[in-house]
């Protein structure tokens, strides 16, 4: 749904890369808006009582979308939220097609090297990028699920804005929507 839709924003979830700050925007926009912050790999985290790494290891990445999935479904049957899922809960049409009406997706644009950069200072484990070079599987990452976060959301850059402006921007492109319905 675009902002051309007619249900008021009850809901956002924000999509895409790892690294595009889906976390770190989504509690300050949650914050404005003044709803519920729900990150969806810390809920999966806290159901299960292992990390992501550890679930990717230990059940594999099937296991955890699945997780995902059962989470989404729950989070789906409330309203006035900010959600950050992972960057590949796009990749389960279900997902986002759970999503309730008044429901609205941002794309939070991030290029693979600085999504990189940001994971690496930020010293997090991503089990999809393992390997000897993660700038070269970060990119083919991106080319594969860009355009599934381009068809869906609303896209706000990130690389080389603060986290606060972008839940600013996201906050006001809310507010113009809410003024149309």
């Amino acid at each position: 749904m675009g902002p051309e839709a007619v249900a008021p924003v009850t809901a956002v979830v924000l999509v895409g890369m790892m690294g595009a700050g889906k976390s770190t925007v989504g509690e300050l926009l949650a914050g404005r808006l003044g709803w519920r912050f729900i990150d969806l790999d810390c809920e999966i985290e806290r159901a299960t009582g292992l990390s992501v790494p550890e679930i990717f290891a230990a059940k594999g990445e099937a296991v955890f979308r699945s997780l995902e999935r059962e989470l989404t479904s729950r989070v789906a049957c409330t309203r006035s939220f900010v959600l950050a899922p992972g960057g590949g809960w796009i990749l389960d049409r279900d997902n986002p097609a759970s999503m309730p009406a008044g429901t609205r997706f941002v794309w939070l644009r991030v290029s693979p090297d600085v999504a990189v950069r940001r994971i690496t200072r930020e010293n997090r484990e991503r089990p999809l990028l393992r390997g000897d070079d993660p700038v070269r599987r970060a990119r083919q990452i991106a080319a594969e699920r860009e355009p599934l976060y381009r068809a869906l959301g609303q896209a706000f850059d990130t690389d080389t804005r603060e986290p606060a402006d972008v839940a600013a921007e996201i906050a006001e492109w809310i507010a113009q929507c809410n003024r149309a319905s």
